[in-house]
């Protein structure tokens, strides 16, 4: 007998959350969430027409032990950062950054006239490659293959495999999919998923159900996280459903959190503040950037 559909766990409406230098943003889940969401530790959605809400940005800071991934929906963001990358993503750009070891960067948007949207995600790293070389890729909307269904649906794939499509974003330590997927009205849609992975989705726009769960349709801005299973069947609601689904392979080892820094036990975290103190963070220069 094939596994069962996957079906809702836990709800996450998001909590507003000032983060940065005085950027509003809703936070779907954070530290409090581990292990829930091993190996993802956090995730971010920001979006707003006042620039009011986000100019203010995320100025210089550190980052050690995790991988924050970047996905601007509407407007752009400016980045730089102390490998030497620098640049500019918009709509669909994706910034998928390995801190490793250490890295202090800047994530500033910049002013749009309508929506500012996106999301931010955290990927933990496994210990092995916490003091790994950082690295950085920075990937606009058109590397990113899109796949339509049968069923009308369309599943842009930034990293992990869909309908014989693979994103672009490869060699993760987690191996994730990060799928951003839209179904018409009405229309019902399967994705399948890794046995064993966690899996969650953030519903983007519209509304839609998922089989297995009798808990009422997921509206915009909520965040589900998913039981065991094959895959993961969404219907959508009369206005279509645009979610983001995400998997990955958990890693089963202890999380020690302090701000940006994301290690295994208290005194590597200890290390790294005093590192920081001292000047001593950044522990590579050169710039290495993956395309």
């Amino acid at each position: 007998m094939s596994d069962p559909l996957r079906s809702i766990e836990k709800r996450f409406p998001g909590v507003p959350t000032l983060e940065g230098a005085g950027v509003r943003l809703r936070r779907s889940f954070s530290n409090p969430e581990v292990p829930l969401f091993d190996p993802f530790l956090l995730l971010d959605r920001f979006g707003s027409t006042n620039p009011a809400d986000y100019m203010a940005g995320f100025p210089w800071h550190p980052h050690r032990g995790i991988e924050t991934v970047t996905y601007v929906l509407d407007g752009r963001v400016a980045h730089g950062d102390t490998l030497g990358n620098e640049g500019v993503i918009g709509p669909g750009d994706v910034q998928w950054m390995n801190s490793g070891s250490g890295i202090i960067h800047q994530e500033m948007p910049q002013r749009t006239e309508g929506l500012f949207e996106g999301f931010q995600l955290w990927v933990n790293l496994p210990a092995k490659e916490k003091m790994s070389v950082p690295a950085y890729r920075g990937l606009t909307s058109q590397d990113f293959p899109t796949v339509t269904s049968d069923e009308g649906a369309r599943v842009k794939v930034v990293a992990g495999e869909f309908g014989g499509s693979h994103g672009p974003v490869e060699g993760i330590p987690v191996d994730p999919t990060y799928l951003d997927v839209t179904v018409p009205p009405g229309q019902p849609f399967e994705l399948p998923t890794h046995p064993g992975y966690t899996a969650f989705a953030h519903a983007v726009d519209g509304s839609g159900t998922f089989a297995g769960t009798d808990t009422g349709p997921v509206a915009a801005g909520e965040t589900v996280l998913f039981g065991p299973g094959r895959g993961v069947q969404s219907r959508a609601g009369p206005d279509g459903f645009r979610y983001l689904l995400v998997t990955g392979r958990p890693l089963h080892e202890p999380v020690a959190w302090y701000g940006p820094i994301v290690m295994n036990n208290r005194s590597e975290l200890v290390t790294a503040m005093q590192e920081l103190d001292r000047g001593e963070f950044i522990h590579h220069r050169r710039p290495i950037v993956e395309e």
